[in-house]
């Protein structure tokens, strides 16, 4: 499927939506739907929405991490073993 293929009007899904499903599906790459000529959704396969959500947690993770240290929030290596051996401690006495 082209770039230009990746775009659709919503007139082409209301006519042909098991073939769009199709189409995503078989090469996993999304389309963009228009409506009066803009840009309202993107239809994607679900491997491919898993494969970016997970990478969306992933961002958030290195955003959370990279705004602690720019704050400070951040601790040494012994510190984090210590705090890590007692979590594994509770951990065990709880389980």
């Amino acid at each position: 499927m082209s770039q230009r293929e990746s775009v659709k009007p919503i007139t082409y899904l209301k006519n042909n939506a098991a073939e769009l499903v199709r189409e995503v599906n078989e090469n996993g790459r999304t389309v963009t739907i228009t409506q009066n000529g803009e840009a309202k959704v993107v239809v994607m396969d679900v491997d491919t929405y898993d494969h970016w959500r997970s990478a969306l947690a992933l961002m958030k993770l290195l955003a959370q991490g990279e705004a602690d240290v720019q704050t400070g929030r951040t601790y040494g290596s012994e510190e984090t073993f210590k705090r890590a051996r007692k979590a594994i401690k509770r951990s065990n006495q709880n389980g």
